[in-house]
């Protein structure tokens, strides 16, 4: 497969449309056909997540990260909901309701779809700044409230896999775990200057949004 046959989006950006997390979507799925391909592919564009696209019209998707695959994952589902513009997506672990409102692109999901995370308070937006990337073998998710009376959080995520990737710049997963975990609607600044919302929905699902920007096929 040609590396230039795939899109390369910035999901979360920040209100100046900077930064975001970084997502390869293969728009064309039947060319990269078997598990072993796909993880190899997802593997050597070393993206945090790489979607395949099984079926654009009914937003059927397959995610894998440079050394697994995922059931569910939240920025590549943000990212490639604003992509093709669908009513929803089809992951493994379920259907993810999915919508474009102005800036933004929302997804609609359950907290229990999420990949296992660790949720590491701190007492201050300065220490998590500080933190060190930690060793490798857990997923943390560093958090501390920059303003609780607004909801207003920084955050940073460590992935912790050995995969190339030390720090993700933004975490649609973990944003909708730690929503769960604190039941009110999030303001989060992750990264170097990322922006993710959150909001708890009706029935346990969460809701998770941010800005994407088309960066252009592969270089």
């Amino acid at each position: 497969m040609d590396y230039s046959d795939y899109d390369v989006l910035n999901v979360f950006c920040g209100p100046d449309g900077r930064h975001g997390n970084g997502l390869g979507v293969v728009r064309e799925g039947a060319d990269v056909p078997g598990r072993a391909q796909r993880q190899a592919f997802a593997g050597k564009l070393g993206f945090s997540e790489t979607v395949f696209v099984d079926d654009p019209e009914r937003g059927v998707i397959d995610i894998y990260t440079p050394t697994l695959r995922l059931p569910f994952a939240g920025h590549p589902c943000v990212g490639t909901a604003w992509l093709l513009d669908v009513p929803e997506l089809v992951v493994p672990a379920g259907v993810v309701g999915a919508r474009l409102d102005g800036e933004f692109s929302w997804i609609e999901a359950r907290p229990e779809w999420a990949p296992p995370r660790t949720l590491r308070q701190f007492g201050s937006a300065a220490e998590v700044d500080a933190l060190p990337v930690p060793p490798s073998g857990e997923w943390i998710y560093a958090w501390a409230w920059e303003d609780e009376a607004a909801g207003r959080i920084r955050a940073r995520g460590f992935p912790g896999r050995d995969d190339g990737i030390t720090e993700d710049e933004a975490t649609g997963a973990a944003a909708l775990l730690l929503t769960a975990h604190l039941d009110r609607a999030l303001n989060i600044h992750q990264g170097r200057g990322s922006q993710i919302l959150t909001a708890p929905q009706p029935e346990g699902l969460i809701e998770v949004g941010g800005r994407v920007r088309l960066s252009g096929p592969a270089d």
